[in-house]
């Protein structure tokens, strides 16, 4: 075998093993991602436990506590509450079309800050004063009883556009970054997605969640795997007519 045929031969060897490998990454991809919705499904489906305590706040963490339904008894103080803009929802069903998510801190029995994402209040972008009339209708300076899903907080990214502080506007979940400009003191490492109750009003619009990742990993793999069979089929073709010349 000559130097051309030798060096084709192992470049072609070398991508069918990538592309396999691929493949085989994508399955793996794929059991893990099934594993994750059987969990996130069975962890929304349980009843509501307990807010834990703040000593215990520093060992949650998104891979085991995210989406466990909880319940808590909090007041929402006469503070400032934010707003994050948002195009429909991929948890939430009844959630289409340009609005905001009103975000309101929310104070336990205990004293420590919680923040709630109250739910849904819809076009209200430019609308500062829908949205605080929204957030106004639930500060009653009384005990309420909220039952929701514990969320981490999300860091704004490189494409993601700036806050408008003024307006109280924000693009992504960033809930430390909220209490820092609206002076909600310090507050938990996490949030909670308001399920219950709901206001009479019907704005914001909280409710329940349901998990729907995307799953698209069988389709790479047999991709891969398709382009490794036609690569291995081409170079069959190629090495027998360089056999025959």
């Amino acid at each position: 075998m000559n130097a051309r045929r030798l060096g084709f031969s192992l470049f072609t060897l070398a991508m069918v093993a990538v592309l396999i490998g691929l493949g085989c990454w994508q399955l793996q991809r794929r059991a893990e991602k099934l594993a994750l919705i059987a969990a996130l499904d069975e962890r929304l489906a349980l009843a509501p436990v307990p807010l834990p305590l703040p000593g215990e706040w520093s060992a949650l963490s998104p891979p085991k506590d995210e989406f466990r339904r909880v319940v808590f008894t909090a007041i929402y103080p006469r503070l400032p509450d934010a707003m994050v803009y948002g195009a429909g929802s991929a948890l939430r069903d009844d959630v289409a079309g340009p609005g905001a998510w009103a975000f309101l801190p929310a104070r336990l029995v205990s004293g420590e800050i919680v923040a709630v994402n109250a739910g849904f209040v819809q076009n209200t972008m430019q609308d500062r004063a829908q949205q605080d009339r929204a957030a106004g209708r639930l500060v009653t300076g009384q005990p309420v009883t909220l039952t929701g899903y514990l969320r981490f907080p999300e860091s704004a990214g490189s494409l993601t556009p700036s806050e408008n502080t003024g307006k109280r506007l924000w693009f992504a979940r960033d809930v430390p970054a909220m209490a820092r400009a609206l002076d909600w003191g310090s507050i938990a490492p996490f949030y909670v997605d308001l399920e219950t109750p709901v206001p009479d009003s019907g704005t914001p619009k909280p409710g329940p969640l349901r998990v729907r990742l995307k799953n698209d990993h069988l389709q790479y793999a047999i991709t891969w795997f398709g382009l490794a069979a036609v690569m291995t089929i081409a170079f069959g073709f190629w090495l027998r007519a360089q056999r025959r010349g």
